[in-house]
């Protein structure tokens, strides 16, 4: 097989899993989206090989996520580059295994790795999970109804399998040997997890208490309003939407950093905000759940943290990107954890900070990193019912979001702003995703979006109500609360540590047969 050749079933790859991609794309494509990939892997021997690899996974990357671009430019390439240079460097690994130690051994060794790359996706600084291969499900929730036993990662595996059998059944046809064999394995693998789910989807019933919700959106443009406007104009709003829609007895839900003015941590108790709000909340008996800014100056070097930001000599400054829950009487935080890198963070800030030290004052707020806190934190609301706050980019992290549930009680609340990425992919995508983590913890989850979709989703994913892109709505709907604790959220990511372990194996195998080789 010549470059030429290779480039074009590369790039038919990239293709056929970008036309695989939530929301408008054909799922089934992402069971043969990998085969070519695995053909150049196994038919072109060539330095130029990871071009070939990297020219497909950049076609995926960017029919996938071109949506990126409406936010940031240097964003969107920098995230199409990276994802694609990290695939590309998963294939070259899996083609020298395979040629060094067997097909049978590559196969296993490419599954092993893939999931590996995926969960480092999900942990370092870059951190761009969107195209983690069992988010491409997420608008086809009726045959995926075992994520609550597998998370995503179940999907990956799902589809990397059915790749791998496929081609299999292709190259023992063509070899005219048997191939009757793979073929079966590949229809059991389709057909037993579907047929598996849709008995669970239609058997499913929603048990739990009932809890009133009422999701606001209130379409507010983040380029040219949403950061003008005072929080004492937005509490204004708040007392006029309860008035207007005799809202009581509820749980209200805003969206992120819907109070934009920064809040003083130091001073939040006798603040003249926090006062107000509570007044307008109690009075109909309400709960309300709301993105805000709050921050806290530092004084002594012994009390900064990690991402404290350094304002002058003897000054540094804690920034959040928070949700605040008010009964009317008491108040508790939520700090967002997962930031979105060099908007909310700055990247490996404890190696850069040291190597620039005060330049990095000039470049203003490109330096001043979130601050976060380590543990998930559900807010209590009355009589034993919980509501956890995800802030934004959090909801794409499977295992992270199960850590509010180990005691099984709660309703998820998303709280977002999606208008960055206009209306285009982006927020249907963001959408989409959060019905995953409905049926991994099997929680309802209430979203609450600035400009994008707000709406409810039922603990077996199916969306119940909804907003359209560029509404000003409010949604009024009864969330059902139960304390269901499932596998995966006992177990995590088991698939990623067998995956681990299994990698392991196989690439120190790899490294000893070539130090017996030498000898």
């Amino acid at each position: 097989m010549n470059f030429r050749n290779s480039l074009f079933i590369s790039l038919l790859g990239g293709v056929l899993l970008g036309l695989s991609w939530p929301t408008y794309g054909l799922f089934f494509l992402s069971f043969i989206g990998i085969i070519p990939f695995i053909y150049v892997s196994q038919k072109y021997v060539s330095k130029k090989r990871f071009l070939t690899f990297f020219a497909g996974f950049i076609l995926w990357n960017i029919i996938s996520t071109y949506w990126l671009i409406y936010a940031t430019t240097f964003g969107f390439l920098f995230a199409v580059l990276v994802n694609s240079m990290m695939m590309s460097t998963v294939f070259y690994l899996y083609s020298i295994i395979s040629k060094n130690s067997g097909n049978k051994l590559g196969y296993i060794f490419l599954v092993s790795i893939w999931i590996c790359f995926e969960k480092f996706h999900l942990y370092w600084d870059f951190s761009w999970p969107w195209l983690n291969l069992g988010n491409v499900f997420s608008e086809n929730i009726k045959i995926i109804q075992w994520y609550e036993y597998t998370g995503t990662f179940g999907g990956t595996l799902w589809v990397l399998i059915i790749n791998i059998l496929i081609f299999i059944s292709y190259e023992s046809y063509k070899q005219k040997r048997h191939f009757k064999k793979p073929i079966f394995f590949t229809l059991i693998l389709l057909i037993l997890p579907t047929f598996v789910s849709l008995i669970k989807y239609y058997n499913f019933n929603e048990n739990g208490k009932k809890v009133n919700i009422t999701i606001i959106q209130p379409n507010i443009d983040p380029y040219e309003e949403k950061y003008k406007i005072r929080n004492i104009d937005n509490i204004s709003y708040l007392k006029s939407i309860i008035t207007k829609n005799n809202i009581s007895n509820s749980k209200i839900i805003l969206p992120e950093t819907f109070f934009s003015e920064g809040i003083q941590l130091n001073s939040y108790n006798y603040n003249q905000f926090t006062e107000n709000l509570n007044s307008i909340i109690k009075k109909n008996n309400n709960h309300l759940i709301t993105g805000f800014e709050p921050y806290e100056i530092i004084y002594d070097k012994d009390n900064i943290s990690a991402f404290s930001n350094k304002i002058n000599n003897n000054r540094w400054i804690n920034i959040f990107n928070s949700a605040l829950f008010l009964n009317g009487n008491n108040s508790s935080f939520y700090h967002k954890s997962k930031l979105v890198v060099g908007v909310e963070k700055m990247p490996y800030k404890n190696i850069i900070e040291p190597l620039l030290g005060d330049i990095l004052l000039d470049f203003g707020g490109l330096s001043m990193t979130r601050g976060q806190q380590q543990n998930r934190e559900s807010f209590y609301t009355d009589k034993d019912s919980y509501i956890s706050p995800i802030i934004c980019y959090e909801s794409v992290y499977g295992e992270y979001v199960t850590k509010y549930f180990n005691k099984g009680y709660g309703i998820l609340a998303i709280i977002t702003n999606d208008a960055w990425w206009g209306n285009s992919q982006g927020h249907k995508q963001h959408m989409s995703y959060a019905r995953l983590r409905a049926i991994e913890n099997r929680k309802n989850i209430v979203r609450s979006a600035n400009t994008g979709i707000s709406g409810l989703i039922n603990s077996r994913g199916d969306i119940e109500i909804k907003s359209n892109y560029d509404e000003e709505i409010v949604l009024n709907y009864q969330a059902y609360e139960n304390d269901k604790v499932t596998f995966y959220i006992m177990y995590g990511d088991y698939i990623f540590r067998i995956s681990l372990m299994l990698c392991l194996i196989i690439f120190s195998y790899f490294i000893s047969s070539k130090i017996r080789g030498k000898n």
